[in-house]
């Protein structure tokens, strides 16, 4: 288990280190916990690193820079799941007390582990920000009020993909007939799309292969050795980790064209392409948010973290999609914190007053200028009709350098999709006994 507290004048310590013990235990009753449930090894520590060290960047910057959420120091610490479910699980229980009012929120990381916390959440009173990932059907906060998949769910992505091919073929008649193949870590998060997907093939008429790859996905060859000989027209890849480098690099050995090739958001990183070399040109990914250190945030990261020893990771990568999207879950965790503290007062917030924040939570352009992420979040406001908040994604594509957006904002189709979400929702009601509603 990584151990890090963040308080004001101890940024700077060492990130794997024991908790320190030294706060007076006035100062300590000031303090929100935060939890951090991370991967730095194993198959999938290339993209666990740079989001774990964006996320703890985030907190020590406000500490750093403001003393904290309205005077309130966070406390944060990490702990070690190897993106394994029974580890995830473990961590969560091992870290839900601490504090004095307990864990504010966990960002599992994991859809395995957001699964397992589903079932735990509820009873410890614990929110779950499982932000683009998780359970599509916990979007309907009525059944789901402990889980906020901000930003979207795999349902969202897999409809927005749909729309992007559509366009490209000259409409979404032009589909009947083609071959689309989905390329799937074999665990609940590469299932996620499979019934919109499904649906899809149905409506429009093409054929759908569904091809998992087992866990952690260095061994693919069969799979490509399909794809030659199926020749698809496209190419869905829903990989993470190791896995995503490695559809890449098989993709080459068979001859598959990377401009037929689109990722989910989890599968458009730097550390997806850049193992592959020349041979990742023209591969396209989802994209929640712009790459590059684009936003005052990154400059203030630097000014008050990194020029002063005390960053998660290098000053060059700052920036990185994988870094981005932490500081995106840390900013929502921490403006949960603050929104929450509108209501019940600037003091350490509890689980369930955090999950109020979620609920409640409204960024607008104007206060994303304030927070100095102008450029990259955009508007969200979350209600318990819709705990995702924004259903929207663009198109990247890397050259060999870079990422560059080569599509406008698509919007996921909810009139295909909330009929799905709420049978869906419903038959979790039913199974374990929720009464659904919404939470004042």
């Amino acid at each position: 288990m990584q151990l890090t507290r963040l308080a004001l004048g101890l940024a700077g310590a060492a990130s794997v280190m024991a908790p320190l013990a030294f706060s007076a235990p006035a100062q300590a009753q000031n303090e929100q916990f935060v939890p951090a449930l991370v991967y730095r090894t194993g198959a999938y520590a290339p993209n666990g690193i740079p989001f774990a060290n964006g996320r703890k960047d985030y907190f020590a910057l406000l500490n750093a820079r403001d003393g904290g959420i309205n005077g309130v120091k966070i406390v944060y610490e990490e702990c070690e799941t190897g993106y394994a479910t029974d580890r995830g699980v473990e961590c969560y229980e091992r870290l839900k007390g601490k504090g004095p009012t307990g864990a504010a929120a966990f960002s599992p990381l994991s859809t395995g582990i957001t699964f397992a916390l589903t079932e735990k959440a509820p009873g410890d009173k614990i929110p779950l920000l499982t932000m683009g990932y998780g359970r599509a059907d916990s979007v309907d906060g009525s059944v789901f009020q402990w889980n906020f998949p901000l930003t979207g769910s795999y349902w969202d992505a897999a409809n927005i993909l749909m729309q992007h091919i559509a366009r490209q073929a000259g409409g979404a008649d032009k589909l009947k007939g083609k071959r689309l193949a989905l390329v799937y870590h074999d665990s609940p998060y590469g299932k996620e799309p499979i019934p919109v997907l499904e649906e899809a093939s149905k409506r429009l008429g093409f054929r759908f292969d569904a091809m998992p790859v087992t866990h952690p996905g260095v061994e693919q060859k069969s799979t490509w050795l399909q794809i030659r000989q199926n020749r698809p027209d496209w190419v869905f890849l829903w990989g993470w980790g190791v896995m995503n480098s490695t559809s890449i690099k098989e993709a080459v050995a068979v001859n598959y064209p990377r401009e037929k090739m689109f990722g989910v958001w989890w599968s458009g990183a730097e550390p997806d392409v850049l193992p592959a070399g020349d041979g990742a040109k023209g591969y396209y990914s989802l994209a929640l948010h712009v790459a590059g250190s684009v936003a005052p945030v990154h400059k203030d990261m630097v000014t008050h973290v990194y020029d002063k020893g005390q960053g998660a990771g290098k000053k060059e990568e700052i920036g990185e999609v994988l870094y981005n999207r932490g500081l995106m879950d840390a900013l929502f965790v921490s403006e949960a914190i603050r929104t929450a503290m509108g209501r019940f007062g600037n003091k350490p917030m509890t689980g369930e007053q955090v999950r109020w924040g979620f609920e409640n939570l409204n960024l607008t352009a104007e206060r994303i200028k304030q927070l100095g992420y102008e450029g990259l979040a955009q508007p969200i406001r979350v209600s318990c009709q819709d705990h995702a908040g924004v259903h929207s994604a663009r198109v990247q594509q890397w050259d060999g350098k870079k990422w560059n957006f080569v599509s406008d904002v698509y919007r996921a189709n909810q009139d295909l999709l909330r009929p799905m979400i709420k049978e869906s929702a419903e038959k979790y009601a039913k199974e374990k006994n929720i009464k659904a509603g919404c939470v004042s």
